[in-house]
């Protein structure tokens, strides 16, 4: 996957790839399959985060997020055509969606549709995605606070920390999984959810502050003695 003008689009500027993007996003609309496979390059390591939090446990043992990237790019690659009429704003916001399809059809094929736990899913843009848990979002959390060897204190933060989280309402553990875990920008984020901007942005403060919240008491039992 390398440029039409044999140029790789590698490590440039923040401001440089929101440039070239908005070149692409023209050029994939006319279905050139290069412009997609430079899309694709550009945004790898963003999707390959967006891969690796969202890759259900299940799956982990048999695929990892560079086999996920794989088949997105060769269902994008198919469905290129459907491009023009997405209502997403950049090739990485359709990229994301197409690689969300790819982890649901990827589960169904190697665990099974009648075993995925509906609790996984969201639908976003009428397409399913597999959504950050309670669990999912409490185990990045304690992965960052202890060490690997440390199994009893990760578990025990996990339980905390998982019970904290549990509390918010679906949508903001959401937002504070695609702000926090994958980086999107707020505006990412307020199309990913089809919501305003203002409205994404106060989820994530209100979302951010219940976390910290859990984390200081977290982190205060932690230090107690026991």
């Amino acid at each position: 996957m390398t440029s039409a003008t044999n140029q790789p689009l590698l490590d440039t500027a923040p401001e440089a790839d929101a440039e070239i993007l908005r070149e692409l996003d023209h050029r994939m609309r006319s279905g050139e399959q290069d412009a997609l496979a430079d899309a694709f390059t550009l945004c790898r390591s963003r999707l390959r985060q967006v891969a690796a939090f969202r890759l259900d446990d299940q799956l982990q043992a048999r695929l990892d997020a560079d086999d996920v990237l794989q088949e997105t790019f060769l269902a994008a690659s198919q469905r290129l055509h459907h491009y023009a009429t997405s209502p997403y704003t950049s090739p990485f916001l359709w990229l994301r969606a197409i690689l969300g399809q790819t982890l649901v059809e990827l589960y169904r094929h190697h665990v099974g549709s009648q075993k995925r736990n509906p609790g996984r899913e969201v639908r976003l843009d009428a397409n399913p995605f597999p959504q950050a848990t309670s669990t999912s979002l409490a185990f990045q959390l304690a992965g960052t606070h202890t060490s690997p060897g440390d199994a009893a204190a990760r578990n025990d933060m996990v339980g905390l920390v998982e019970a904290a989280i549990a509390q918010m309402d679906p949508i903001d553990q959401e937002v504070l999984a695609l702000r926090h875990f994958e980086e999107l920008s707020n505006r990412e984020v307020a199309e990913v959810l089809g919501i305003a901007q203002k409205a994404a942005s106060i989820r994530y403060v209100r979302a951010l502050r219940r976390l910290k919240d859990a984390l200081a008491q977290m982190t205060a039992c932690f230090r107690s003695p026991r």
